[in-house]
C-alpha cells in the first residue's frame, strides 16, 4: 500500500522532533481515486498491530505499518468520520483508546495566548496546566504548558508507561504546547518531557499543576478543584464589604508540620471512613506522623478560637520538596502540599476556619525558587522563569533562583498564582515573604556580583513594578483581603496605594519595632532607664506605613532562644516580662502576629521536626500564660480604640513618654467613630511597683481597670487598683485631671472612663450639694 505521507515526516514523529504532530497524526481528509476519503495515522511505539474502530458503523478497519513498524495508517473511503477509536495490540494485550490526535478543538484561544504574552491573563491557571474537560462528547484531560525554547514537549504518565513518544504535544503561538488526552481522569500522575534543541531531555512537574505526589516523588497529579462544595458564603460576602484596616487583626502563625503530630497507632481517615496511609517522615520521633488538613481543622481551629486570634497564618502550603525546610523553597506554586492531604482537604480546613470566624493567611513566596530538577529551574533548557545572568538571577547564599520580573509571562505566572489561592481556596490574605530581597539588586550580594539598574542604582525596578501590578490586581478582584509585606528596609510607601506610587500592600511587618522591643526586653530592667528610646521610637514612624507588629518564627530559631528564654530575671520575672511585652504589643498601634508556642511560653526553640511542648500546659505558669493570651485577645477585640485607628496620629496620644527614671510610659488609644471612646494604657517595664503613680487624664470620672497584666489569674502578683480609680481635679501631664494609680511590677494597665457610673456619681453629688428643701416646697413641687 502506498504511503500518504512523506518518510521524512514519519521520521520526525518517530524521533519526536515534530513541532506539530497533528499535521501528521490523526484523521486527515484526502482524495483517493478521485473520491473524498479519510486517512487515519497513528504512531504506537509498542504496538504490533492496530485497527480503526468506528462504533457508529460497528466496523473496524485494519491499519498498516508504513515506513516504520510502529507507524500505522488506514484509508477510509467515506465522506465523514465521527469519533473513532483505535484498537491496539501490544504483545499479548489489547486495549481500545480514543486517538488524542482526533481532537483538535483547543481549550486555549488566541485571545488567551495574547493576554498571557502581555502578562494580563489573570486566570491563566484555568487554561495552562491539566484540566478535566470534554471534547466532542469524550471525557479526558487537556494539558498545556509554556516552554517557548523547547524543541519538543510530550506528556508522560502511567497511562503511557512514561514514554515521551506516545503523547507528543503541538506548539501554539508564544511557545505554548498543548494536547487533549481522552480517557484520563482525576488522580492520574503525569509530567512533561521537555527537549531542548540539543536533544537534552528534562522531566518536569507541571508549573500550573494543582497537586503533586508526596516527596520524594515529584509527579504532578490531575485534580478537580471544583469537586468541593463550599459553605462559607456568609463569610465571603461579609469580607467583600469590609475594610480589614478598621478591624481587629490578631494572627496566629503556624507551621502545620510541627504544631502537633499524630500517631501511627491512631491513623487518619478519609471522610468516607477509609484509613489514610501515613506519610513516612524519618526525622520525626518514632511512631509520629503528620496530621492531615482535616485533623488540623478538628484540633487547631478550636485552639485558635479559644485563644481569641482572628486569623491563622500558614507557613507556605504550596508544595515543597524537603520536610525540614519551612516551606519557602516552593516547587509547586499551584499545588497545596500533599503532606497533609488532598486539595479538597485543604479547602475543608479553610471552610471550617471561616465557619468558626477565623481568617486564613498563606505565606507566599514570589522572590525565589529552588534549583530542583523537576521544578521551574532551566525549565525548557534555558533560563525561562529565572534571569539568565546569575548576578541577577541567583541567591547564592540561599541556593535559589530569582524570578525574571521583566518577562511578561513570568509576572503573569506569579500574579495569577496569588489570585488562584484567593479564588480556588478562599484564603483571606497573603504574607509575601522576603520582599526586601526582591526590591534590591544587591541583596546578599557582595560588590561586583550584582548588576545595577538602568539608572545605576541598586533598586530592582522590575520587581517593584511587579509588586504594584500584583497588589492592584488582587484588590481589584478581592476587596477586603490582606496583602502583607515582610519588608525590613526603608523602602518608601510599601503599604501605600499604587495610584500614589506605593507598592500597594495594605500591611507591612514592623521589623524595627520587633528588634527594638526584643533588645529592650532582653536587657536587665535596671538598664532599661537608659534605653527608653527603644520603647518610644516606633511612634515616630508608626504612621508612615500600615504596620503589623510581628513576633514571628524567625525570632525563635537558629540560637536566638525561645521567647521566654529571651526575658531576664528569675522564672517569675520571665513570665511577667513576657506578659508585659505582649500587653504593650497589643495596645501599641498596628495589627498583630504571634508565632505558635509563644502563647504558652515554650522553653526550647522551635524544632521543625518536633511537636510544640504541649506537656508544659500541665504546669500552672504555662496554663496561666495561655489564659492571659486569650484574655488579651479578648480585650483587643472588644475595644475599638485598640484597632480602628492603627495608622493615624488621630488614634494615639502620648500622656508621658519621658519617665525613663522609672521606665514607665503612658498613652491614650482612641476609636475612630467615637472620639469619646478611648482607653488609657500605662506600662511599667521594671520589677519595681509604684503604689502612688500619678497619670494625667483628659476627663473627670471613674476609670475602670479593664485589664491588668499582673492579675493573679495570669500568674502575677495581683497588685492593682481594686477595679478602677476616680480622677482628681489635679492637673498633671498637661491634663486637667489625673488618677493616682498603683502600678504593678512589670505590668501593663488598661483603663477606660466609665461614663454611666461617672454621670450617676456626678448627679448624686449635685443632689447632695443642693440646699435642703422645706416641706412646703415639696408639696408645691
Amino acid at each position: 500500500m502506498s504511503m500518504t505521507v512523506a518518510p521524512d515526516q514519519i521520521d520526525r514523529i518517530v524521533w519526536n522532533q515534530h513541532h506539530d504532530p497533528f499535521e501528521i497524526l490523526g484523521p486527515h481528509q484526502i482524495h483517493n481515486n478521485g473520491k473524498s476519503a479519510w486517512v487515519v495515522r497513528a504512531y504506537l511505539p509498542r504496538a504490533s498491530a492496530a485497527w480503526v474502530v468506528c462504533p457508529e458503523e460497528r466496523k473496524e478497519y485494519s491499519m498498516h505499518s508504513v515506513h516504520h513498524p510502529n507507524f500505522f495508517e488506514c484509508v477510509l473511503e467515506q465522506d465523514e468520520l465521527a469519533n473513532y477509536q483505535l484498537r491496539v495490540k501490544e504483545g499479548e494485550h489489547e486495549r481500545v483508546i480514543y486517538d488524542p490526535y482526533a481532537f483538535r478543538s483547543p481549550l486555549l484561544t488566541d485571545f488567551d495566548i495574547h493576554l498571557f504574552a502581555e502578562g494580563n491573563h489573570h486566570r491563566i491557571y484555568e487554561k495552562l496546566g491539566a484540566h478535566l474537560t470534554e471534547i466532542n462528547g469524550v471525557q479526558g484531560v487537556y494539558f498545556a504548558v509554556w516552554a517557548p525554547n523547547a524543541r519538543n514537549v510530550s506528556v508522560l504518565g502511567d497511562f503511557n508507561q512514561w514514554d515521551g513518544r506516545d503523547h507528543q504535544m503541538r506548539v501554539r503561538n508564544n511557545g505554548i504546547w498543548e494536547l487533549f488526552i481522552p480517557g484520563l481522569t482525576a488522580g492520574v500522575k503525569y509530567k512533561y518531557e521537555v527537549k531542548n534543541h540539543a536533544g537534552h531531555i528534562y522531566e518536569k512537574s507541571d508549573p500550573y499543576g494543582f497537586q503533586q505526589e508526596v516527596r520524594p516523588k515529584t509527579a504532578s497529579i490531575v485534580a478537580d478543584l471544583n469537586a468541593y462544595t463550599w459553605s462559607d458564603e456568609d463569610w465571603m460576602e461579609k469580607r467583600r464589604h469590609s475594610d480589614p484596616l478598621l478591624e481587629p487583626i490578631s494572627v496566629y502563625e503556624v507551621h502545620l508540620g510541627s504544631w502537633m503530630h499524630g500517631s501511627y497507632d491512631d491513623p487518619a481517615h478519609t471522610p468516607d471512613g477509609k484509613v489514610i496511609p501515613p506519610v513516612p517522615v524519618a526525622d520525626l520521633k518514632p511512631g509520629a506522623r503528620f496530621l492531615t488538613y482535616r485533623e488540623l481543622a478538628e484540633k487547631l481551629i478550636p485552639y485558635v478560637k479559644e485563644l481569641g486570634f482572628t486569623h491563622v497564618e500558614l507557613l507556605p502550603v504550596s508544595e515543597h520538596p524537603f520536610d525540614g525546610s519551612w516551606g519557602y523553597q516552593v516547587t509547586g506554586y499551584y499545588a497545596a502540599t500533599s503532606r497533609y492531604g488532598t486539595p479538597q482537604d485543604f479547602m475543608y480546613f479553610v471552610d471550617q476556619c471561616h465557619q468558626n470566624g477565623i481568617g486564613v493567611i498563606v505565606d507566599w513566596v514570589p522572590g525565589h525558587f529552588p534549583k530542583d530538577g523537576h521544578g521551574l529551574a532551566n525549565f525548557d533548557g534555558t533560563a525561562l522563569y529565572e534571569y539568565g545572568d546569575p548576578r541577577k538571577g541567583e541567591h547564592k547564599e540561599w541556593g535559589t533562583l530569582v524570578f525574571n520580573y521583566g518577562r511578561n509571562e513570568v509576572r503573569n505566572f506569579l500574579v495569577a498564582n496569588a489570585l488562584f489561592w484567593f479564588d480556588k481556596y478562599h484564603i483571606d490574605g497573603i504574607r509575601v515573604d522576603a520582599v526586601a530581597s526582591m526590591l534590591y539588586l544587591d541583596y546578599l550580594r557582595p560588590p561586583g556580583e550584582w548588576v545595577p539598574n538602568q539608572y545605576g542604582g541598586r533598586e530592582h525596578i522590575e520587581a517593584a513594578d511587579f509588586l504594584r501590578q500584583l497588589n492592584h490586581v488582587i484588590f481589584s478582584y478581592f476587596p477586603g483581603v490582606l496583602s502583607i509585606a515582610e519588608e525590613s528596609t526603608t523602602w518608601p510607601m510599601v503599604s501605600w496605594p499604587t495610584y500614589v506610587g506605593g507598592l500597594g500592600f495594605n500591611l507591612k511587618w514592623n521589623m524595627g519595632w520587633m528588634h527594638d522591643m526584643l533588645d529592650y526586653f532582653h536587657m536587665d530592667p535596671w538598664f532599661r532607664q537608659f534605653h527608653q528610646n527603644n520603647v518610644t521610637f516606633s511612634i515616630m514612624y508608626a504612621f508612615t506605613e500600615n504596620f503589623m507588629l510581628a513576633l514571628s518564627h524567625d525570632e525563635v530559631v537558629h540560637g536566638k532562644s525561645p521567647m521566654i528564654g529571651k526575658m531576664p530575671g528569675d522564672e517569675w520575672q520571665k513570665y511577667a516580662n513576657l506578659r508585659c511585652l505582649y500587653s504593650y504589643m497589643f495596645t501599641h498601634p498596628g495589627k498583630k502576629t504571634l508565632f505558635m508556642s509563644m502563647e504558652f511560653g515554650q522553653w526550647t526553640e522551635w524544632n521543625v521536626w518536633g511537636d510544640l511542648e504541649w506537656h508544659l500546659l500541665q504546669y500552672d505558669p504555662h496554663q496561666k500564660l495561655k489564659y492571659f493570651m486569650s484574655r488579651l485577645n479578648q480585650l483587643y477585640r472588644s475595644e475599638p480604640a485598640l484597632y480602628t485607628q492603627d495608622f493615624s496620629f488621630d488614634g494615639f496620644e502620648w500622656i508621658d513618654c519621658s519617665d525613663n527614671r522609672h521606665s514607665v510610659v503612658s498613652f491614650i488609644r482612641k476609636a475612630k467613630e467615637n472620639p469619646e471612646d478611648y482607653v488609657i494604657v500605662v506600662c511599667n517595664f521594671t520589677p519595681q511597683p509604684h503604689s502612688h503613680y500619678r497619670v494625667g487624664v483628659p476627663e473627670f470620672g471613674f476609670y475602670t481597670e479593664l485589664f491588668n497584666s499582673d492579675a493573679r489569674e495570669y500568674g502575677g502578683s495581683n497588685m492593682g487598683n481594686l477595679g478602677g480609680k476616680w480622677a482628681e481635679e489635679w492637673s498633671f501631664h498637661n491634663r486637667p485631671y489625673s488618677i493616682d494609680l498603683c502600678l504593678p511590677p512589670l505590668g501593663v494597665l488598661v483603663l477606660k472612663l466609665e461614663r454611666q457610673k461617672t454621670q450617676e456619681a456626678l448627679k448624686a453629688r449635685e443632689l447632695a450639694q443642693s440646699p435642703d428643701q422645706t416641706p412646703e416646697q415639696t408639696e408645691t413641687d
